[in-house]
């Protein structure tokens, strides 16, 4: 924990907005006044990955801070799931599906959180016993004119893709977990800005408080892209010591400070001391070890950090791949490499194979119909070394 941590700080460090403004909410972070703070999340996998976790290091920044602050998980909007990052509907999960999903993810964010001076609420027990009167009553706050104007959805509509009418309920949804939670501050990624805002509406006109959005950014994952659950280019909580070093020394060396400032406590002057090195010339994979050291020592312990730093100074000296990532493996070859090229398409990983970048068991393959198997160790050009799993 950071036993330091200044207001300033909170309303910085990992964040790209707060709505209406930094001024109003430091204001109030600065009257002593305990605030109710939340963070909501999904349960619409089994893991969470360390883009998720800027959003969790920010809800345990306030319980530092001494405010109330409330994990919500949304068992009951993830029947619905959210599309606000998706171009297409999500498919539709049984409650038991999200039960499942859910076993876990307090293990993993006790990693980041404190729980005993978190809160953890399930929002079915309040979702699930509204009347279709209520529901209505709430929609009457909102304009569907707003729902339809959201860049991906209106693309959706262009496209002549279905936008199911349930999605339109999501907001509304998550806007009413804002109000129940009487909320004085929501945290959550920029892709549910419009959500947090209809929380901020209800809270508005039903109660007539103002209340704050706070937006962390966005994580980049190991292949160039926004980490996703789907890409098969995260950083799990759950993965293991040598898997989660392993992967951060496969992240691109322009990725250095990103990580450095969103993933770790690392001070703010420190990391200026690290881009000016990596300026002048230091070896990069020295700064990377560096930071796969602090990434997993938080996330573990000193001990299993110390141990998969070993681990994986062995496996690189003798250019055995088992420790250094944990690759995927999709339906075909290409697939499996696509998330790993330099252009993250199938067209590119294609042209690898065909040009000899891809070792697989140490010998190169050029064949596209080339059959992958669970175990295969993979060297994808010079950089990315990998077990698929």
């Amino acid at each position: 924990m950071n036993m330091n941590l200044t207001i300033n700080e909170v309303l910085t460090r990992r964040v790209t907005n707060i709505i209406p403004n930094k001024q109003k909410l430091e204001e109030l972070l600065k009257s002593k006044k305990k605030l109710n703070v939340y963070l909501g999340i999904d349960p619409t996998a089994t893991r969470i990955h360390i883009g998720h976790a800027l959003a969790l290091r920010k809800l345990q920044e306030f319980v530092e801070l001494g405010h109330n602050v409330t994990f919500l998980i949304g068992d009951f909007t993830a029947l619905i799931g959210d599309t606000s990052d998706k171009d297409t509907e999500r498919p539709v999960l049984s409650y038991q599906e999200i039960r499942e999903n859910f076993k876990t993810y307090k293990k993993q964010a006790s990693k980041i959180l404190d729980f005993s001076k978190v809160k953890v609420k399930f929002n079915s027990s309040w979702l699930s016993k509204l009347k279709f009167a209520e529901i209505i009553k709430l929609c009457q706050e909102f304009s569907f004119a707003d729902f339809a104007g959201r860049e991906l959805i209106k693309k959706r509509l262009n496209d002549k893709k279905r936008v199911g009418l349930h999605e339109a309920l999501y907001p509304v949804m998550q806007g009413y977990d804002s109000y129940i939670l009487d909320t004085d501050i929501q945290i959550g990624g920029a892709d549910q800005t419009f959500n947090m805002q209809a929380g901020r509406e209800l809270q508005s006109k039903l109660r007539g408080k103002e209340s704050f959005v706070l937006v962390t950014g966005y994580l980049t994952g190991t292949d160039g892209r926004k980490m996703s659950k789907s890409w098969g280019n995260a950083i799990w909580l759950s993965d293991s010591a040598d898997e989660m070093y392993g992967k951060v020394m496969s992240i691109p060396d322009e990725l250095i400070i990103e990580y450095f400032e969103n993933v770790t406590n690392t001070s703010e002057a420190k990391i200026k001391d690290i881009a000016k090195a990596l300026k002048s010339g230091v070896n990069p994979i020295e700064l990377k070890k560096e930071l796969a050291f602090a990434i997993t020592r938080q996330l573990h312990s000193i001990r299993v950090a110390t141990k998969a730093k070993n681990t994986f100074e062995k496996s690189f000296k003798t250019k055995n791949p088992e420790y250094l990532l944990g690759i995927k493996m999709m339906k075909s070859l290409i697939e499996t490499i696509a998330p790993f090229t330099s252009l993250k398409s199938l067209s590119d990983a294609k042209r690898l194979i065909q040009q000899g970048a891809i070792k697989i068991n140490g010998d190169v393959v050029t064949d596209l119909n080339y059959k992958i198997k669970k175990g295969d160790k993979i060297k994808i050009g010079k950089k990315i070394f990998g077990k698929l799993v």
